[in-house]
């Protein structure tokens, strides 16, 4: 009953709260966008929704126009000079999430819920297995049980067995948990950067297998002096 009309009447209420209670923050952000740096408020971009439909996403800018296309891509850590100075307060603050109130009161969001995916990172919906598209049976959420347990930090595959257990799990009790620990994590700004790349292919796997033994030689070596 929660899962099929409870859940996305409660995401329709809080959103609007959302839209109109902190509307004032959209204005000022919005303002403060656009005397900072060239380009559109809104960030804008095609993300993986409920069933794989491709959706557009909304956020308000905090980087560089075209930031995904230089640099380091769809990554983004410290000091990453392609984010504007207010681009790091909203970011610190998760107040560039904001619009997605919009994507949910138009049903292509949950306020929790797996993250959505890029069409094209980690992987396209084609090489997703039958077990990890289980994540794709409900709506995405603006914070998930991937976000309290490591964000970013997570790599891609850990970050979508997470995702897969909320789905299995889903109950009002858990999107409660959720609610709340996100809050700890928005305050904290915890595990808020990419610390590297967060999809493990079998070529750097072997790389960090053949490190993990160049070190485990070294350690030994020293050991022995």
């Amino acid at each position: 009953m929660y899962r099929h009309f409870f859940k996305r009447f409660f995401d329709i209420v809080l959103s609007l709260l959302v839209l109109v209670i902190l509307s004032p923050v959209f204005l000022i952000t919005a303002i403060a966008i656009k005397i900072d740096s060239k380009g559109p408020v809104l960030f804008k971009q095609e993300r993986l929704g409920k069933g794989g439909r491709v959706f557009k996403i909304y956020k308000f800018r905090s980087m560089c126009v075209n930031a995904e296309h230089t640099g380091s891509g769809v990554y983004s850590g410290k000091g990453d000079a392609r984010v504007t100075r207010v681009g790091r307060i909203i970011r610190a603050t998760s107040i560039d999430e904001l619009p997605q109130a919009v994507n949910i009161l138009k049903g292509d969001m949950s306020f929790i819920g797996p993250r959505p995916p890029l069409t094209y990172h980690p992987w396209p919906i084609e090489e997703y297995t039958d077990e990890q598209r289980k994540m794709f049976n409900v709506r995405p959420g603006i914070t998930g049980w991937a976000q309290i347990n490591g964000r970013k930090a997570v790599e891609w595959h850990d970050r979508i067995k997470l995702s897969v257990f909320y789905v299995e799990h889903l109950t009002m009790w858990l999107d409660i948990k959720i609610f709340f620990l996100t809050f700890f994590k928005v305050f904290t700004n915890a595990d808020n950067e990419n610390t590297g790349a967060t999809v493990t292919t079998p070529a750097t796997a072997e790389k960090e297998a053949e490190a993990s033994v160049e070190e485990d030689v070294t350690v030994t070596e020293t050991a022995d002096r």
